[in-house]
C-alpha cells in the first residue's frame, strides 16, 4: 500500500517551498508534487512605473540573489531602449557578478546544503590529530584543518550539544542517517569549514558593496551604465577589492574544492546521491564578461544528456503555462505577454505519514488541480533545468576550454564517470566548479578594467526614452542558480507589462497541462527512502538545486486556514488588510 510523504516546510532555503511524495511499499518514491505556498507579486507592482526605478524594485524579489534580479532588470530596460553600456559598465558588472556567484556558492553549500553530507554530532566523536592529517589528502595547503584549530572547532560544538537547548543552528537534523557516509575525521574537517565560511560569507558580502555601495540591495546600477566611477577610479577601493578576491578564491580552492573530492569519493556509491536526474534537458545563456568577446559562460541547449549536440537558444519558444499553479490563465505564454492574476484554490483533506510514522489527517495536494503558486516555464514544450549543472555542461559541450579543464581535472581527480556530472552529487560538484571557474578567471576582468580607465572612463550610456513609441526588451543570463530573464514591454513612457522568469521557477514548477513534471518533481520519482520519517534523501536532492521561492504576499497556517487577506495596488504598491 503506497503511502504519501510530506515536508513542509523545507528548510534551509529562501523562501517557502513543500514536497510530496507518494511511496511504494519498498521505500521508492513512485509520484512526486512540489509546491510552493507564497505568492510573489512584484511583476504586478512594476505595471505604471518609469522603467528606471524598476530594476531598484525588481531586486527586491529577493534578499539573497538581489544583484541578480537588479542587473537583468537593468539589462531588460537597456535592451529595450537599445542602450549598449559601456566597457568600463559591463566589466564592472562583472567585478560584481564575481562577488555575488562566490557568496551564493559557499553559503549554499557549507549553510544550507552542507548538512545533507555532513554529520554534525559524528564529527564529535572524531580525532583532531588524525582529521588534520587527513585534510592533506584532499589538498596541499588545507584551510582550518591545523589540529589546534580542530581541537577548538570540536569543542565550541561539543558545548553546543551539552546545552539543555540542544545543538543550536544544528538542532532537529537527522544526525545518524543511514545515508551520511563520511567518517568522524572526514566530519569534523567540514564542519571546520563551515565556520570558516561565515568569515568568507562576510568577505564576499563586502566586496560586493565596494562598487554595489552595500549589500544586500546594492545601488550603483543604472539604465545605461553604473554610477560607481569615483569607487574604480580610486586606488584604495580597487586595491581592497583585488584583496578581499583573493581571500575567497584560496577559500575555494583550498577549502570548497577539497570538500566536493572527499564528498565525491565518499558518496559515490550512495544510490540517492548517484540517482540520474529525472530531467537531462539544460538549458544555459551567455554571460560573465571577462573581456572584449570573451566570456565565461556559454549560451545552448542539450537534450537528454547528449553532449555530442548544442542546440542554439531561440527566445521565442520559451513559455510560461499555469494549468497546475495559482493563476487564472492556463494558457502557455511567451514572457511578453505572460499574466499574473492570481487564483488560488487550496489544498485538500488527506492522509499523511506523521513523525512517529503513523498515518495522521493533514492538509494535502491536490495534483488533479493548482497546487503551487510557481508557473510552469518549458522551451518549445519541453521541461529544462537551469544552473550550474547546465551552465557548465553546456559550456563544456560548446568546446568552452577553461570550461572543459575545471571539468576534466575534477573528474580525473575522483575517478568518476562523465554520467555521474547528470546527478545530486554532480550538481553539487558544478556549483563548484563554477565557482573554482570564477575564482580563478574573475581578476582578468579586474585587469583588463584598470587597463582601459588608463584611457577610456565612460561609465555611462545616455539615451532617451520616446513616450510616443513602444518598447520591448529582455535581461538574460546565467545567475547563481541558472537561467534569469526579466521581460518588460514600455507604452507611453512606463512599463505596461512585466515577467520575470527565474531559475527556480524553471527547476521548481509543477506538471503542465501535458502531465509532463519538471526538474524536482521529476528527480524525486525513483528514489529510495530508506526511513519515512526522516527523508533526509528529499532534502538533499531539493537542496541540490539551491532554491530560491522568495517574495510572497499570501500566508497560511499549518491546518491550511486562512489567515488574512491583503489586495495590492498595481500602480502604487499599496496594501490594505
Amino acid at each position: 500500500m503506497s503511502k504519501r510523504v510530506i515536508v513542509d516546510p523545507i528548510t534551509r532555503i529562501e523562501g517557502h517551498l513543500r514536497a510530496e511524495v507518494i511511496v511504494g511499499d519498498d521505500g521508492i518514491v513512485v509520484d512526486a508534487f512540489v509546491s510552493s505556498t507564497l505568492w510573489r507579486g512584484l511583476e504586478v507592482i512594476a505595471k505604471g512605473r518609469d522603467p528606471r526605478n524598476v530594476p531598484l524594485m525588481m531586486q527586491r524579489i529577493c534578499g539573497v540573489c538581489t544583484y541578480s534580479h537588479y542587473l537583468k532588470s537593468t539589462m531588460a530596460v537597456e535592451d529595450a531602449l537599445g542602450i549598449k553600456i559601456p566597457y568600463n559598465a559591463e566589466l564592472v558588472r562583472s567585478l560584481m557578478n564575481a562577488a555575488l556567484f562566490i557568496h551564493d556558492h559557499v553559503v549554499h553549500f557549507y549553510h544550507l546544503h552542507g548538512v545533507d553530507w555532513v554529520d554534525i554530532v559524528s564529527a564529535l566523536s572524531a580525532d583532531p590529530a588524525k582529521a588534520s592529517k587527513l585534510a592533506f589528502k584532499y589538498c596541499d595547503n588545507p584551510i582550518g584543518t591545523g589540529e589546534n584549530e580542530l581541537k577548538l572547532v570540536k569543542e565550541k560544538i561539543g558545548k553546543f550539544a551539552k546545552n539543555p537547548q540542544g545543538l543550536g543552528p544544528f538542532a532537529n537534523a537527522y544526525w545518524g542517517h543511514g545515508t551520511y557516509r563520511l567518517t568522524p575525521e572526514q566530519n569534523l574537517i567540514a564542519l571546520s569549514h563551515y565556520l570558516k565560511a561565515l568569515e568568507v560569507q562576510r568577505t564576499a558580502a563586502q566586496l560586493l558593496a565596494i562598487f554595489g555601495g552595500k549589500n544586500p540591495h546594492p545601488q550603483s546600477l543604472a539604465v545605461g551604465g553604473v554610477t560607481c566611477v569615483m569607487d574604480i577610479l580610486n586606488p584604495a577601493k580597487m586595491g581592497e577589492y583585488m584583496t578581499k578576491f583573493k581571500v575567497l578564491a584560496n577559500f575555494i580552492n583550498n577549502a570548497y574544492y577539497p570538500d566536493i573530492v572527499m564528498a565525491a569519493e565518499m558518496y559515490k556509491t550512495e544510490g540517492s546521491v548517484v540517482k540520474p536526474a529525472g530531467v537531462k534537458n539544460f538549458m544555459a545563456h551567455e554571460d560573465f564578461i571577462v573581456g572584449r568577446g570573451d566570456r565565461l559562460f556559454e549560451s545552448g541547449i542539450i537534450y537528454d544528456g547528449d553532449l555530442s549536440k548544442v542546440f542554439e537558444i531561440d527566445e521565442d519558444l520559451i513559455t510560461e503555462e499555469a494549468t497546475h499553479s495559482w493563476y487564472q490563465n492556463d494558457k502557455a505564454l511567451h514572457p511578453y505577454d505572460g499574466e499574473t492574476d492570481p487564483k488560488y484554490t487550496g489544498f485538500v483533506d488527506g492522509e499523511t505519514v506523521g513523525p512517529d510514522g503513523k498515518m495522521i489527517h493533514s492538509k494535502q495536494i491536490n495534483e488533479k488541480e493548482k497546487y503551487s503558486w510557481i508557473k510552469s516555464p518549458r522551451y518549445d514544450g519541453k521541461p529544462m533545468e537551469v544552473g550550474p549543472l547546465a551552465c557548465m555542461v553546456v559550456s563544456y559541450a560548446k568546446g568552452n576550454k577553461k570550461v572543459q579543464k575545471v571539468v576534466n581535472d575534477f573528474l580525473k581527480t575522483t575517478g568518476l564517470p562523465a554520467g555521474a556530472l547528470f546527478t545530486t552529487l554532480g550538481r553539487t560538484a558544478a556549483r563548484m566548479l563554477q565557482s573554482k571557474l570564477i575564482g580563478d578567471n574573475a581578476l582578468i576582468a579586474f585587469n583588463n578594467l584598470i587597463e582601459n580607465l588608463k584611457v577610456d572612463q565612460e561609465t555611462c550610456a545616455t539615451y532617451t526614452i520616446d513616450k510616443d513609441k513602444e518598447y520591448k526588451g529582455r535581461g538574460i543570463g546565467d545567475v547563481p542558480r541558472g537561467m534569469l530573464s526579466h521581460w518588460v514591454r514600455i507604452k507611453n513612457g512606463v512599463v505596461e507589462n512585466y515577467q520575470a522568469v527565474v531559475p527556480s521557477t524553471w527547476n521548481a514548477g509543477p506538471m503542465d497541462a501535458n502531465g509532463v513534471k519538471g526538474p524536482y518533481e521529476a528527480d524525486l520519482i525513483g528514489l529510495k527512502i530508506e526511513n519515512l520519517t526522516q527523508p533526509l534523501e528529499i532534502i538533499r536532492i531539493i537542496h541540490s538545486y539551491d532554491p530560491c521561492i522568495a517574495c510572497a504576499v499570501h500566508v497560511m497556517d499549518t491546518k491550511g486556514n486562512q489567515l488574512s487577506e491583503y489586495k495590492l495596488d498595481p500602480i502604487y504598491g499599496g496594501c490594505s488588510v
